[in-house]
């Protein structure tokens, strides 16, 4: 025993000694000089990766061709109080960070807590984030994030505030910036997605061009029953307030390379060249937003009966859809009983399910960044999409109907007076059809053989070719002869160079403003007042495809507060076992009190048997009874959910706490063990002679 005593006490003294220590010293000198050195050296072990970058952003920050600067505007001290906002700070900040150090120096991170009447709480006046009070009269927080370009911002002097400008100066070189005025926290899972745009808005300044195609009069046009001008569609105001918008020609023979996102609308009979002109958009990195449609009301004509007719309404984009492996028929329209919407039909006294026209809600949105804080869209006999078996495209649903939807033919709403009709054809397929998809991937040219060849012109007569001078007649052949040389010098490409970004919505009413917004004149000013998310998915879908491509492969992350799901079930299986006892409860009260409001009815004047009476007292008492028990069930739901509670607040505080005393009792007690082996050892050799150790 004394041996065993005396080797522990040799131990302690070396590690305490001055060579110990020393040692020890140098030990957590290296380890602080490894971290610092290499700060990438981590490894990540949450379930969704919560804290590993997504390869898409590290390719936009490491790719940085100039400084960027991110101002993180975050109340610590007025934080401190909520922990679970300090925890989600914590989150950003370090998301913040794991993209400042993969940026290899080009991405700055300053984190500024703007205290009241501070010169920081100016600063982030100046770019927008604005404080936001936690409760009601309590202490406003500032949780923004602000991504600048630190050329653009005027230098400071020595004072620290910011050098004067000149008006000529402040018109050459605006501040180029971009604000994230409120980070909620219930958009955690995009976090990585919004900053890294930002970023790229930042590296690239530029507004991005969008050029349209459309069949109908989005950007305005005339009505061809009253002659009179029509206003562009609401989402065009949008779309220009943040982009360039360019018109193409639907004669045109090819599309022009500046054009960012090609926004085709109800194309129909396209040409030849229009459409290779599409194809190798697309096939050169170009990215497009279609909207097809089997059937678009915005093309009805009224009639004198006041039914509106349909008589051209489909649209399609064969062969470039089979090409980008979708499938798509345009004689077929989408209806759905369980997300169908009710409309005032004629003289009807309440409104009537209409199957061809949709409320999609949440839940039935696929978690893709163009779904973003969306809750209903509306849709109007719209068509299905399908992947095509095989394709090298991945095709993505973003959008989809109920399962209780079946495809019927478009012509049955060419002329519907009558929704009600829908009904009786209505035969459920059992599964869900996609209304809206992302394309992405690589695809093949819809024309292998190269560009279509064009028909030559008719020649001109001879006495009209006569009356053309000669010189005329040059230039003439000579303007014509410069875009054909051009087109016939464009390469033709037979594949993507590289993944495409598509999205194609199979309804274009979903646009018009009768399904999503109500507008009012205001001093000459529409005001939109939106009642559906049909305008917001439009523009967190241009505003994606207009980012960097590389913000297509960063995908919506996990949260980091996850819910206790083995619990929710539990309490999910109590509350319908005592529902639908409660059901049965409520059932037999209804029925209770219809009884006794018949007795009562049937009895003559003021005489009442004895015999009623007795059954009405009889009725009373088990009505009485009947909520009773209701009482008790409902208590007895509460009672089972509390308990299941107090259970897990015992496990948390008193049984993982008892077993770990008695885990350090048993190798208390098994380490005794060992001393005593280890001395009855020792004793049991003669005086003079030590045990050695093999």
């Amino acid at each position: 025993m004394m041996s065993v005593n005396m080797l522990s006490d040799k131990k302690h003294r070396t590690l305490f000694s001055g060579t110990g220590l020393v040692l020890t010293g140098a030990f957590l000198l290296i380890s602080v000089a490894v971290i610092s050195a290499f700060p990438r050296l981590r490894i990540d072990l949450t379930q969704d990766d919560l804290y590993t970058l997504a390869d898409g952003t590290r390719h936009i920050v490491s790719g940085l061709e100039k400084p960027v600067e991110i101002l993180f505007f975050y109340s610590e001290e007025a934080t401190a109080d909520v922990p679970q906002l300090r925890t989600y700070g914590t989150r950003v900040q370090e998301l913040l960070r794991e993209m400042e150090i993969a940026s290899e120096g080009m991405l700055t991170l300053r984190v500024v807590d703007p205290v009241p009447f501070s010169e920081d709480e100016d600063l982030a006046g100046e770019y927008g984030v604005q404080p936001v009070p936690l409760t009601q009269g309590g202490e406003s927080v500032f949780f923004g994030v602000v991504v600048l370009d630190p050329a653009t911002i005027p230098a400071a002097d020595e004072s620290g505030a910011q050098a004067p400008q000149s008006a000529a100066e402040a018109a050459i070189a605006p501040k180029v910036f971009e604000t994230i005025p409120l980070i909620r926290p219930d958009q955690e899972e995009f976090l990585e997605y919004e900053f890294s745009k930002l970023i790229t808005q930042v590296a690239n300044p530029e507004l991005p061009i969008v050029g349209f195609l459309s069949g109908l009069p989005i950007d305005g046009g005339v009505n061809q029953q009253t002659m009179q001008p029509t206003e562009p569609w609401m989402f065009m105001d949008s779309v220009r307030q943040l982009y360039q918008v360019q018109r193409v020609d639907p004669e045109a023979e090819s599309i022009d390379e500046a054009i960012d996102i090609l926004l085709l609308v109800h194309p129909q009979e396209l040409s030849e060249q229009m459409l290779y002109a599409i194809d190798q958009h697309v096939l050169r990195g170009g990215k497009a937003m279609v909207f097809l449609d089997p059937n678009a009301y915005s093309t009805a004509i009224r009639g004198p009966d006041g039914i509106p007719t349909i008589e051209n309404g489909a649209s399609d984009l064969q062969p470039l859809l089979a090409a980008w492996g979708v499938e798509y028929d345009s004689t077929k329209v989408l209806t759905d009983a369980e997300q169908a919407l009710l409309v005032n039909v004629g003289d009807a006294s309440r409104p009537i399910a209409h199957y061809g026209m949709l409320g999609i809600q949440r839940a039935s949105m696929a978690n893709d960044i163009v779904n973003t804080g969306l809750q209903v869209m509306n849709f109007s006999t719209a068509g299905a999409l399908a992947p095509i078996e095989g394709a090298g495209s991945v095709f993505e649903p973003l959008v989809q109907s109920s399962s209780r939807s079946m495809l019927m033919d478009g012509a049955l709403f060419n002329a519907l007076g009558d929704p009600s009709i829908l009904v009786d054809d209505f035969v459920s397929a059992d599964q869900p059809h996609t209304l809206a998809a992302r394309i992405t991937g690589r695809v093949q040219t819809a024309f292998p053989n190269g560009r279509p060849v064009v028909a030559e012109p008719a020649v001109a007569p001879a006495d009209a070719a006569a009356d053309a001078t000669a010189d005329g007649a040059a230039a003439a052949l000579a303007a014509a002869a410069e875009p054909a040389a051009a087109l016939e010098s464009a390469p033709h490409l037979t594949e993507s160079t590289g993944p495409v970004n598509l999205l194609i919505v199979a309804d274009t009413d979903f646009l018009s403003d009768r399904m999503w917004v109500q507008i009012q004149n205001f001093l000459g000013q529409r005001i939109p007042q939106p009642f559906a998310n049909n305008g917001d998915f439009m523009m967190n879908a241009l505003d994606n495809l207009a980012g960097n491509p590389e913000l297509v492969t960063i995908r919506s992350r996990g949260r980091f507060a996850r819910p206790f799901l083995t619990v929710l079930d539990l309490q999910r299986e109590a509350d319908d076992r005592l529902r639908e006892e409660e059901r049965v409860l409520m059932d037999s009260l209804k029925e209770t009190e219809m009884q006794i409001a018949a007795l009562n009815a049937n009895r003559e004047g003021n005489e009442i048997l004895p015999e009623q009476q007795a059954e009405i007292d009889r009725f009373y008492e088990q009505q009485l009874e009947t909520r009773r028990r209701l009482r008790e069930v409902q208590l007895e739901l509460n009672q089972d959910i509390e308990r299941l509670g107090a259970m897990l607040k015992f496990i948390n505080t008193a049984l993982v706490p008892i077993l770990l005393i008695i885990i350090a009792l048993l190798l208390g007690y098994a380490r005794g063990r060992k001393r005593d082996a280890a001395a009855a050892l020792v004793g049991a050799y003669p005086k003079g002679i030590k045990a050695c150790p093999r």
